[in-house]
């Protein structure tokens, strides 16, 4: 059998709304409006990774992933 990455985000703080994105591969869970529209920057970021890199988001390396959360920190100025 072979490896598959499924991403799961969680944003564990709240305003009282339910909020779930679902994407191939990814899915967001949680967090406030500002937390939840961060977590879906981040999706698309490793999303379009994927797509230059040519493959589905499933078949990427964990340092492909982590790659790009580290240019999106960088650029945050975290």
């Amino acid at each position: 059998m072979s490896k598959r990455l499924q991403l799961v985000g969680l944003g564990l703080d709240g305003d009282g709304h339910t909020r779930i994105t679902r994407a191939e591969d990814i899915t967001l869970v949680g967090g406030s409006q500002e937390t939840h529209e961060q977590m879906q920057e981040t999706a698309i970021k490793i999303t379009e990774e994927a797509k230059r890199r040519g493959i589905p988001v499933r078949e990427m390396e964990l340092g492909m992933v982590r790659d790009v959360l580290e240019r999106m920190r960088w650029k945050n100025g975290t």
